[in-house]
C-alpha cells in the first residue's frame, strides 16, 4: 500500500536501493512510503529513487512508522530454542523492492540449528538472491544474521549468500505468487 508524501524534518541515514549504497536523505527531502515489510521501510522521492530507511529510524517518517516494541511470545520460556522461530523470524526478511518475505520467494535454501557443547545454539542458513548482481545481498545478509542472532538460545548465526543452484520463480511458494497476483 503506497503511503502519502512525507517531508523529513531531519536528516537521516539510508540505503540506496538496488545498489546498497548509504547515503544521507537530508531535511526537507518529499518522500513517499512504497512498502513497510519487516521493520524496515522503502520510500521513494519524486525522482524515482527507491530508499530503505531503517527500522530504527524509520520515526523520520511519522508516529505511525516508529518502531514498534516487539511483545515477547509468551509460550517460550526466556532462553528455550524453538527451531520453527528461526522461521518466523526469516518470514520477516524482505528484499525491499519486492513485497514477499525472503522464505515465500524461496531465497532460503537450508536452515539447520545444532547444538553447540557451551549450551545455545548454532544455526547455519544458506540462502541467494533473485539476481546475482543484486547490491542488497549483504544486506539482507546481515538481516537474518541480526534477526536470528536476538533469538533466545542462539549463540551463533552464520549466514551464507550462495548461487548454486540458480534461483528462479519455481522456488517460491503459492503465498508469494498470489501476494504477487501470479496466481
Amino acid at each position: 500500500m503506497r503511503g502519502a508524501m512525507t517531508v523529513i524534518e531531519r536528516d537521516v541515514d539510508a540505503m540506496l536501493i538496488p545498489s546498497g549504497d548509504r547515503v544521507l536523505l537530508p531535511a526537507g527531502s518529499e518522500l513517499t512510503v512504497v512498502q513497510t515489510l519487516g521493520g524496515n521501510v522503502t520510500v521513494q522521492d519524486p525522482y524515482g529513487q527507491l530508499f530503505r530507511i531503517d527500522e530504527k529510524n524509520a520515526d523520520v517518517l511519522g508516529e505511525e512508522y516508529a518502531a514498534k516494541a516487539k511483545t515477547p511470545d509468551e509460550s517460550v520460556t526466556p532462553g528455550e530454542f524453538h527451531e520453527e522461530q528461526v522461521w518466523e523470524q526469516l518470514r520477516t526478511v524482505y528484499d525491499p523492492e519486492i513485497p514477499v518475505n525472503i522464505v515465500e520467494l524461496g531465497l532460503v535454501y537450508t536452515c539447520k540449528a545444532t547444538p553447540l557443547d557451551e549450551g545455545g545454539q548454532r544455526v547455519d542458513i544458506e540462502m541467494t538472491l533473485t539476481a546475482p548482481g543484486c547490491g542488497m545481498g549483504q544486506v539482507l545478509v546481515e538481516d537474518v544474521r541480526s534477526k536470528v542472532s536476538a533469538l533466545p538460545g542462539v549463540k551463533e548465526a552464520n549466514v551464507e549468500l550462495v548461487w548454486e543452484p540458480q534461483w528462479d520463480q519455481s522456488r517460491m511458494s503459492d503465498v508469494a505468487r498470489l501476494q504477487l497476483g501470479w496466481m
